[in-house]
């Protein structure tokens, strides 16, 4: 039977009683708006843990667009039905009080890799994902915290926190669920006019030609196309799109035989702001 807290000192009593019986603990961060591809997650953690602990909380300090936050899909009563299905043990679903009783001033330092693509278009969102992570692990205390690969930047910055707080917790990123049609999924999709829904799919296929097209053509010419095939549809708008060191996220200028590099994109369809990303492993 799925236990539901809302409170931190719940939490915490749950979590001494389950460390004093050396269980391993799994803990899945999420902002509600659950679909199938958080619930993945879920299903990873329960596999390799003993317990698995979901949190919802939308987290105000990582949005930098105030709309963004007051238009984020809420629907907490059906995510703790979702997560009660699978048989999840706990959920805890603090409120803003809870969570920030006073203003977290905290400023995390990833060697510039927060600056960088989504960091670069959403100033301080990183930090604010710091914020809210590092205090989410300080309650957990999970063995194992899962992510998905679609937010590719936001795994690389998590690892880079959990190793400079010297924390020992194990990240673990899981294969990006799509739609039937390889839209990845994500919260915001719900938000899509049916327009704007049906052009989305490119984004995608448009990553799958890249890949192919990696093995003939320089790194600038695809980087060029894909904005370019992306933008032909008038429902579609590139923020960016740039191909980076899976480890430092930098930005490379040519193709590097044998490691591994991501696209990393994000597209504006209409009001909405979706990210993808694939792997190029030449």
């Amino acid at each position: 039977m799925m236990q539901v807290f809302y409170t931190k000192k719940e939490l915490t009593a749950f979590i001494a009683e389950t460390k004093s019986q050396y269980k391993i603990i799994g803990f899945v961060p999420t902002m509600g708006a659950l679909h199938i591809g958080h619930l993945s997650l879920i299903e990873y953690s329960q596999k390799s843990c003993d317990i698995t602990i979901a949190s919802i909380f939308v987290n105000p300090t990582q949005f930098n667009d105030k709309n963004d936050l007051k238009n984020y899909p809420r629907n907490i009563a059906q995510d703790i039905e979702k997560l009660g299905q699978l048989s999840c043990d706990v959920v805890f679903v603090p409120d803003e009080n809870e969570m920030y009783p006073v203003t977290d001033n905290r400023m995390f330092s990833f060697d510039g890799m927060d600056s960088l693509m989504e960091g670069e278009h959403r100033p301080g969102h990183f930090n604010g994902v710091a914020q809210i992570v590092s205090k989410l692990f300080a309650l957990v205390q999970p063995d194992k915290a899962f992510f998905g690969q679609k937010d590719f930047q936001q795994v690389a910055i998590i690892k880079k926190m959990v190793q400079k707080m010297n924390l020992p917790i194990e990240i673990v990123a899981c294969p990006i669920v799509r739609e039937p049609d390889g839209l990845a999924m994500s919260s915001r999709n719900v938000l899509l006019t049916p327009q704007h829904r049906e052009a989305a799919p490119l984004i995608q296929k448009t990553l799958l030609l890249a890949v192919e097209s990696a093995q003939t053509l320089p790194l600038e010419k695809i980087k060029a196309w894909v904005v370019e095939h992306i933008n032909s549809s008038e429902y579609l708008k590139v923020e960016y799109f740039d191909i980076v060191d899976e480890n430092s996220l930098t930005s490379l200028k040519r193709f590097q035989r044998g490691k591994m590099q991501v696209g990393c994109i994000a597209v504006w369809a209409g009001n909405v702001r979706l990210i993808d990303n694939i792997v190029f492993n030449l």
